[in-house]
């Protein structure tokens, strides 16, 4: 495989586990999690310039169900980027203290929670709608193809998806998603890799929503 798709898949992967470390706020600490926003906003910049062709072809071509919506999640997530940023600036006591007086402390708090739970779903959509890619590439490391590997593989994606349906309800995805809860509560005593497994697996459950919708689009386009 050549440098350029090892250094897009390694940024992903770098970004995805920045993404899920930042969802355990209280867990790694304040500080922590300031500069774990900062490296993922950096990531996310270099993300869009390894990208920068697609960006590019965004006005050229026709536009498919599965383009759109690979487009709109493209544009959600960025929206929520920006969001979890402009908030996170506000709400800075460490990386952005020298700002000092910053206003609005309330509605960035509300800001930034809905761009966070928000942006870690539709992130792992995105995800999920270019999954096919993702695994196409994954493919090459393997000289033959294998119908057990294949299934294995799938058998255990929906396994953690299913489970991920059950962390959703059990970590109050919905609520925090349309403010029905106003303050993430975290559980001290909880060691950080049973709730980032938890979370992974919720990630695992959007990103299998959005392979199965890429697929489906894709077929209405040949039908």
């Amino acid at each position: 495989m050549k440098p350029k798709p090892i250094l897009k898949i390694s940024v992903d992967v770098i970004m995805t586990a920045v993404l899920l470390l930042l969802m355990a706020y209280s867990l790694v600490g304040e500080s922590a999690h300031e500069w774990l926003g900062v490296g993922i906003f950096v990531l996310f910049i270099l993300h869009h310039i390894l990208n920068v062709r697609w960006s590019k072809s965004l006005f050229k071509g026709k536009y498919t169900p599965y383009r759109i919506a690979q487009t709109a999640a493209a544009a959600l997530v960025m929206l929520a980027m920006i969001g979890s940023m402009i908030s996170g600036v506000l709400l800075s006591r460490t990386v952005f203290a020298f700002i000092g007086s910053r206003p609005f402390q309330a509605q960035a708090q509300t800001l930034h929670m809905l761009c966070a739970y928000w942006g870690f779903a539709l992130l792992s959509l995105h995800l999920g709608l270019h999954w096919s890619n993702i695994t196409n590439m994954a493919g090459r490391f393997f000289k033959k193809s294998s119908a057990v590997r294949k299934w294995t593989i799938r058998i255990i994606g929906l396994l953690i998806a299913v489970y991920g349906i059950y962390a959703f309800i059990k970590r109050n995805f919905a609520g925090y998603m349309l403010l029905q809860i106003h303050f993430v509560f975290f559980d001290l005593d909880e060691p950080l890799i049973l709730y980032l497994l938890d979370y992974i697996a919720v990630m695992g459950a959007f990103v299998c929503a959005g392979h199965y919708l890429a697929l489906l689009l894709k077929k209405m386009r040949k039908n």
